[in-house]
């Protein structure tokens, strides 16, 4: 039996059938994503509650591909909006999780939040999602309100090929990282700057005014805070983290689960080693470049829903012309 013919028939029904996406990739013999459409044409021709009732009679075979695969897109069923991409997200199972980060967001409707605001000219670069945070995602579902007229992917990268990639480089660097640990800070002002990427404010981020509920949640998360006269200002700390991590269930591979590139050296942020001692520069540009050469895109379609395993996939976001709308759906 072929791919496209296993996966038919592994879908109640034949709901599902095996699709392409220009950007596709085949790892370890498996396609990145799997792309998923329509399985016969009296399927694409319903509305999203019948993608709900698949999703829902499938949900066991859905997350196996997505941990088999890293990442499954859902094209061609017609999502719409905020309503239905909620409902597919209900329909997969997995419960929510709060987000906890420097990124502005606004809740649209029910689960379903904005992704990043900053500034579509910027690039956002590749992590996992609340890589730094006790409590990260097990998924990242991203849904495709309006595609960008030019730009605006949102790249991906197989985590373990970046651990594989800097181990044959960097032996014992990227033993010692990990042996020692990492130590990370961020700066985060008191309001909101949309202007920036990284420009959620610390009240927002942790729902309150006052700075001694702020502390409290902030230790809870697992980060140290430091307040500063400017502004109203606060720097958390971070660390001891790992540099890479293996998690059950995706081969013994080991995830580049850390944010050492996109934090070190910049104007609000760092990562050093957990003494505090730097980390070198050229070790730090080399992974980025590794990173880049092993990232995964395609240009998004009107109603795309893409689920991630942020265990083991980083991701991030091309610039972009206006108008572009992506939402987004964090679960445990």
């Amino acid at each position: 039996m072929g791919e496209a013919a296993a996966v038919v028939a592994a879908s109640r029904d034949g709901f599902f059938g095996l699709g392409e996406c220009k950007g596709q990739v085949v790892i370890d013999g498996e396609q990145v994503p799997l792309v998923l459409t329509p399985g016969s044409e009296e399927v694409s021709g319903h509305d999203h509650k019948a993608l709900v009732a698949a999703l829902v009679a499938n949900r066991e075979w859905v997350e196996e591909k997505v941990v088999a695969n890293s990442g499954v897109l859902l094209r061609g069923f017609g999502v719409r909006d905020a309503v239905e991409f909620d409902a597919i997200v209900d329909a997969l199972g997995w419960p929510d999780i709060r987000y906890v980060g420097p990124a502005p967001r606004t809740h649209v409707h029910g689960r379903i939040w904005t992704a990043n605001e900053g500034p579509l000219e910027e690039f956002i670069y590749y992590h996992h999602e609340m890589v730094l945070i006790k409590e990260f995602p097990g998924k990242v579902i991203l849904f495709c309100e309006v595609p960008p007229p030019e730009g605006g992917e949102t790249p991906f990268v197989p985590s373990f090929r970046v651990t594989e990639r800097a181990l044959q480089e960097f032996p014992d660097m990227v033993e010692e990282l990990d042996a020692k640990g990492l130590r990370y800070t961020f700066t985060a002002l008191s309001k909101d700057d949309t202007k920036s990427m990284r420009g959620r404010g610390w009240e927002d981020a942790f729902a309150t005014t006052d700075k001694a509920v702020a502390e409290q949640r902030a230790r809870a998360l697992g980060m140290d805070v430091e307040w500063l006269p400017e502004e109203g200002g606060v720097r958390t700390i971070l660390g001891p983290r790992q540099l890479t991590r293996v998690f059950p269930g995706r081969k013994g591979r080991r995830m580049w689960f850390n944010t050492v590139v996109g934090m070190h050296g910049k104007e609000l942020s760092s990562a050093t080693f957990a003494d505090g001692s730097e980390i070198p520069a050229d070790f730090v540009r080399r992974c980025g470049e590794i990173i880049e050469e092993e990232s995964i895109q395609f240009r998004w379609e009107k109603g795309d829903v893409l689920i991630l395993d942020n265990l083991a996939t980083l991701h991030g976001r091309r610039p972009s012309l206006a108008p572009r709308r992506v939402l987004v759906a964090t679960c445990k």
